[in-house]
């Protein structure tokens, strides 16, 4: 789990023209909540938080404020068009608190023969210490036949982490090629080899 040191600054004015304002400036208005206070309104600096977010469930500790604080990204809205940060909400944190978040869900290796793999969840939610957030679930397909079917309960989560999605999901399954995809597969193989 990566911590990254960000500065924060408490944001005073407010609305859009207030917003992008702190933009222009290189900045990113940011609410932070939880722990049942009031919420804060800061702005974060744009360049270090968008590399900071390119971690999974990166930990971020806030400087600058009255208090160091520990936040994970809950929501981050980007420019449509552009991919730049308009704003985020953070959620406090502290250590031994335990948090739910989404891990990527990584496949590793290669499936037996010529079946079809169909990933079907690409995200799992786990409960994990808020300090020791896993960045991801890695789960091997090596010799994976045909008519399997794996579920996210088949999946080994990290030391710590508690699997909350449904443990019947559906994470991956792999199913015959289909006849006409099978057939192409011929025929592409046969005039490679009439062509050699």
């Amino acid at each position: 789990m990566s911590e990254v040191r960000i500065a924060a600054e408490p944001r005073t004015e407010f609305g859009k023209g207030a917003s992008r304002r702190a933009r222009r400036a290189g900045k990113v208005p940011a609410v932070l909540y939880g722990h049942g206070t009031e919420p804060r309104h800061l702005n974060l600096p744009g360049h270090d938080l968008m590399l900071a977010l390119k971690t999974p469930n990166v930990l971020l500790r806030l400087e600058g404020l009255d208090k160091d604080n520990l936040a994970l990204p809950k929501s981050v809205q980007r420019d449509a068009i552009k991919g730049f940060l308009e704003h985020v909400d953070l959620l406090v944190v502290s250590k031994g608190e335990k948090v739910e978040v989404e891990l990527q869900v990584n496949l590793v290796g290669e499936i037996k023969g010529a079946g079809v793999l169909t990933q079907e969840l690409v995200t799992v939610t786990i409960e994990a210490e808020a300090t020791h957030i896993p960045e991801g679930v890695e789960f091997n397909i090596d010799g994976l036949e045909i008519g399997t079917t794996v579920t996210a309960a088949d999946l080994k989560l990290p030391a710590g982490a508690t699997l909350v999605t449904d443990p019947e999901s559906i994470v991956l399954n792999v199913s015959a090629p289909r006849v006409e995809e099978a057939a192409e597969g011929e025929a592409a193989e046969a005039a490679e080899a009439a062509a050699e």
